[in-house]
């Protein structure tokens, strides 16, 4: 492996995208505190199109991935969000973000960053729509109109400054700090795959294939599914495989149905919306993302869809140049990932010198897979009477309890939060599971 070609190509790739990165994580700490999902319930009751077309447009410019969405669209339904409502916000949502549409942007051109977001409306006005009118409720109502007979402080969310300049504040801290903690892990397992991808896999490899751009999509939307990356993350990873020649169209395929289908939210979008939901949500993700991609290699200009980072990318590494501004961001970017792996570890260490004693429970959660989940869940749980502490611990799929819980409240809690509760770890190990 040529070492310095891999260094360098990672360099490049952040270098172009850290400035757009930066720009999204701080607009996104803006709509995090200035557009709140109660205000947002307001306008997606109701039957009929004008909710659906709402929640999407809500849904776009939020950054949240497709396990984080979830709480979210469950709290909308507690408001009184119609369920098609709430099943186009959960499309449009983890597709798009303005950080992933000024990264978009950054690393594959104007076109892209366009058509991602407009991909992403019509998919979600689809499956909405769809959803509004073959809806005749099932056992999924239950988890969701369940939340009604839950305590306010069961789902509160953080309480926030009074002052505009205290909002400000907040916004930079909740962009730079837990949107970095959020999807930081992900993002650099993107880099590092496109990077890898990059260097390390023939030109020839993805030839044959790309003579069917149909198949080629199947191929993806398969691969795509399983995986769980952040719609930012799976920027770097679609330019690599463009630069190794697989179409624009295929590559399309691959930013949208990446981050808004994995198996883990697949299932637990069974549970909160039901089956038949559930499959017109992946049904529209699915079919938006070829169909768009299919109008990208066969319809539109094939010079639109020149990634501006190709020539970067492919010179040679010593031609590669740092300009000052972006490598500053650059740095920026890398010491804000850094301090939010130690942050974690630190945090991980704390919670784990508490002492054993019969008060602690450690119950199995299915489902987390980000900071946002792990914020959520230890929300629900740790605002139960009588707890004291709520750990989870991602890398496990747990949360541990401190104090004088009732399971029930726990397993509601977790329920109405969106996850999966399994039971105690202990009764589970018992059970041999």
């Amino acid at each position: 492996m040529n070492f310095e070609n891999l260094f360098y190509s990672l360099a490049a790739i952040v270098n172009e995208m850290s400035p757009y990165i930066l720009l999204g994580f701080l607009i996104a700490g803006l709509l995090h505190v200035f557009v709140r999902p109660e205000m947002m319930s307001r306008h997606l009751a109701g039957k009929g199109a004008a909710p659906v077309v709402k929640a999407a447009l809500f849904g776009i410019p939020l950054p949240l991935c497709s396990c984080g969405v979830l709480p979210t669209a469950v709290s909308l339904r507690r408001q009184g969000a119609s369920r098609g409502a709430a099943t186009s916000f959960l499309i449009a949502t983890p597709q798009t973000g303005v950080d992933s549409i000024a990264a978009t942007y950054s690393l594959l051109g104007l076109p892209f960053a366009i058509l991602r977001p407009v991909a992403a409306l019509v998919g979600a006005v689809l499956g909405g729509v769809t959803v509004s009118k073959t809806d005749r409720g099932d056992g999924a109502e239950e988890v969701i109109e369940s939340a009604h007979e839950c305590h306010d402080h069961c789902c509160e969310v953080r309480e926030l400054p009074r002052s505009f300049f205290g909002k400000l504040v907040e916004s930079v801290r909740y962009g730079l700090v837990d949107m970095v903690g959020s999807v930081g892990k992900w993002l650099v397992i993107g880099l590092i795959v496109a990077a890898l991808i990059t260097v390390l896999v023939p030109d020839s490899l993805f030839t044959s294939l790309s003579q069917y751009p149909v198949l080629a999509m199947l191929v993806m939307v398969v691969v795509a599914i399983p995986m769980y990356i952040c719609a930012t993350g799976s920027i770097p990873i679609a330019l690599s495989l463009m630069l190794k020649g697989l179409s624009p169209g295929v590559a399309f395929v691959l930013l949208m149905a990446g981050p808004a289908a994995n198996f883990a939210s697949i299932m637990l979008l069974g549970k909160a919306i039901g089956r038949r939901a559930t499959a017109i949500y992946v049904g529209s993700v699915v079919v938006t993302a070829m169909a768009f991609g299919l109008l990208i290699d066969y319809l539109l200009p094939a010079g639109w869809f020149v990634p501006s980072m190709s020539e970067m990318v492919s010179q040679d590494c010593h031609q590669v140049t740092f300009p000052i501004f972006p490598t500053l961001c650059s740095i920026l970017l890398v010491g804000l990932l850094i301090y939010a792996a130690v942050r974690s570890r630190g945090h991980k260490r704390e919670h784990q010198h508490i002492n054993s004693t019969d008060m602690i429970k450690t119950y199995k959660i299915d489902g987390m897979a980000c900071g946002h989940c792990k914020a959520t869940v230890e929300k629900a749980v740790g605002a139960l009477k009588g707890c004291e502490s709520a750990v989870v611990d991602l890398s496990s799929g747990t949360v541990k309890v401190v104090g004088s819980v009732d399971p029930a409240a726990v397993s509601k809690a977790v329920a109405l939060a969106g996850f999966t509760f399994s039971g105690t770890v202990e009764d589970l190990t018992a059970q041999g599971c």
